[in-house]
């Protein structure tokens, strides 16, 4: 492995820095917008969400279908390909927007498409709602943020790789078993509240026994279509489209910044992507207020967009920034992109970075 000044681990020394230094739990920067069109745009409804997950519903129940009544000939493969990526893909972004609570404004809503979906991308419940509550009070903070994508030096055969995410989901499954045993990773006893523990095992074993019980019926009924719909297996050949979409949100931006600005990214996409992604393209907008559902970020980006770095024209347009910098980071871990802010919006404020942008400027140039 390359030599690295960074330590990504929750439990190492940038773990004790970040808290030294003030960048844990700290202030961030916010887009002045009013509070009453904030509170607006907070409001929660029932009504997009039911309507885009009987979509979702019926994408997954026509695709599955499809797929089992072709098997074993060539014509399941299409049904197989559009059903992994309704699978496990477009539940990754369901995953996350009901785990903030604001994709539905009933609460129980939430919770069961939580669960479902997290299920399908192998998430365990309980311990990415709490990671991921870190992930937005610490973003992409070296030592605080679990989910921080593309750690430097970049290894681009690691990123490879996780485009078929083998390695990740035997992980995954291999965690689920630890838990199931009744324990937690050292760095997961950081984050999960012990209170919490216990739905951490119970999950577990419960996921586990539904493992057990796909694999039965495939054994029950002669076939490996069980297996192939359900479970771990899906999540490996559909995952692509939500790895692809989600390396836009951090990749090649600033870490150890307070400012939303500097470390996310607003990316336009056609209708299509955005019904799979559930909006997550307006990804600054999120951040910066993650309690406004879904459909309304559009709405939130035009009030704010003069505030922020001009968003990529599309996801092609994104890489286009990406890959160069990743490259370079692979070789320099200090390079990152600083985007361009418009005339219209208030500069960046180095008083809430240290000076880390200011430095960092000049080599990024």
């Amino acid at each position: 492995m390359k030599p690295t000044a960074r330590d990504y681990s929750l439990i190492g020394r940038n773990a004790e820095l970040a808290v030294a230094s003030g960048l844990a739990a700290a202030e961030w920067y916010q887009t002045d917008i009013p509070r009453s069109t904030i509170k607006a745009l907070m409001k929660r409804s029932d009504g997009p969400a039911i309507r885009d997950t009987l979509i979702w519903f019926a994408l997954l129940v026509g695709c599955g279908a499809g797929a089992w009544y072709f098997w074993p000939s060539a014509w399941s493969i299409p049904f197989f390909l559009v059903y992994g990526v309704f699978y496990a893909s477009a539940a990754d972004s369901r995953w996350h927007e009901c785990g903030h609570g604001t994709a539905f404004k009933t609460r129980w809503m939430n919770d069961v498409v939580y669960h479902m979906a997290s299920f399908m991308i192998l998430r365990e419940p309980t311990i990415w709602r709490w990671s991921h509550t870190r992930h937005h009070t610490d973003t992409i903070i070296v030592g605080r943020d679990r989910e921080i994508f593309g750690r430097r030096p970049i290894d681009f055969a690691k990123l490879i790789l996780s485009i078929v995410p083998v390695w990740n989901v035997c992980k995954a499954v291999y965690n689920i078993t630890l838990h199931a045993l009744g324990r937690l990773t050292a760095e997961e006893k950081t984050f999960i509240p012990e209170m919490e523990w216990p739905k951490v095992y119970r999950d577990a074993r419960i996921w586990l026994s539904v493992y057990a019980g796909i694999i039965a019926l495939a054994v029950a009924l002669q076939s490996w279509m069980p297996v192939l719909l359900f479970g771990p297996v899906p999540k490996i050949y559909g995952h692509w489209l939500a790895y692809y979409l989600g390396v836009l949100q951090h990749a090649g931006l600033a870490e150890d910044v307070l400012d939303h600005r500097l470390n996310s990214r607003t990316v336009y996409m056609n209708p299509v992507l955005r019904f799979a992604y559930w909006n997550m393209n307006y990804h600054i907008e999120h951040h910066m207020f993650p309690m406004v559902p879904y459909h309304k970020l559009p709405e939130l980006h035009e009030i704010m967009k003069a505030d922020t770095p001009p968003p990529d024209k599309s996801t092609f347009h994104a890489y286009r920034d990406i890959l160069p910098v990743l490259w370079r980071q692979s070789k320099d871990p200090d390079y990152f992109l600083i985007r361009e802010l418009p005339p219209t919006a208030k500069p960046y404020r180095s008083d809430l970075h240290g000076g880390t942008v200011i430095v960092n400027a000049a080599q990024a140039s």
